[in-house]
């Protein structure tokens, strides 16, 4: 499928607005290297990066390398992770990449995708996360928010993540790749919201194809109450409303 047109110079002029509107932006899921980032994103699914960051201090605390963690009790570490969701198969998720990192890659992770995505627990959003903020090499994760902006600003008309990805790295210049995730991703939890964008604050606007083209959430739901009288009033048994006119005639 085509990129929409005009998507080459549209993303260099979003890419050049958001650096600007946020030059320092950074990852939010506490770590001190490579190998924390990787647990915490695994942890990260489904659930979100301030309950990760509360649970990962004890996590690191009791594991704090790969070899550790390759040897913990499951029992404990499903302890530990509990509060970020589906615990028991992402203490499965992390204990097995440990373990891969420890008989694979002497204990290091790995900074090839290729290699990264063979670990347990990890896709491409994951290496890429790891690849472009822990060893900043051109990465580009794309999670909800990057989809949705990316979708708005007509950059892609995919809808497989790692199409969405390839695409967006052919607008994007490999070392600009993982900031311009980020600020994506920061973009849409401060203005781009999914269910009420904020157009009218938003520095994109004037560049975005989608800009003030979505209805209130009161006149949606509205239209969808009256929809459904409509379709309850045409699917009422003609024999009954020939008996109730019958009832009042007579």
């Amino acid at each position: 499928m085509a990129r929409p047109r005009g998507a080459k110079l549209r993303a260099e002029t979003v890419r050049q607005k958001l650096a600007d509107l946020y030059p320092d932006v950074r990852c939010a899921l506490t770590h001190r290297n490579p190998y924390e980032l990787l647990v915490a994103t695994i942890l990260s699914a489904q659930s979100t990066d301030v309950r990760v960051n509360m649970e990962t201090p004890a996590l690191f605390a009791e594991y704090p390398t790969p070899a550790d963690l390759a040897a913990a009790d499951p029992d404990r570490v499903e302890h530990l992770v509990h509060a970020t969701g589906f615990f028991r198969a992402k203490t499965r998720s992390i204990i097995g990449m440990a373990q891969a990192v420890v008989e694979r890659y002497d204990g290091e992770v790995p900074r090839d995708l290729d290699d990264l995505v063979t670990l347990p627990g990890v896709g491409r959003k994951t290496g890429n996360v790891v690849r472009s903020v822990a060893f900043d090499l051109p990465g580009l994760p794309v999670d909800t928010h990057v989809t949705r902006l990316s979708h708005r600003l007509k950059l892609t008309n995919e809808k497989d993540p790692v199409k969405i990805e390839f695409d967006l790295n052919a607008l994007v210049p490999p070392e600009e790749r993982g900031r311009f995730s980020l600020r994506l991703i920061e973009h849409g939890r401060r203005v781009c919201d999914a269910r009420k964008p904020r157009c009218d604050a938003c520095v994109l606007a004037p560049d975005c194809p989608s800009a003030f083209t979505f209805a209130p959430a009161k006149k949606v739901v509205a239209k969808k109450v009256a929809k459904k009288v409509v379709k309850k009033v045409a699917s009422a048994p003609v024999k009954k409303v020939a008996k109730s006119r019958a009832g009042r005639s007579s």
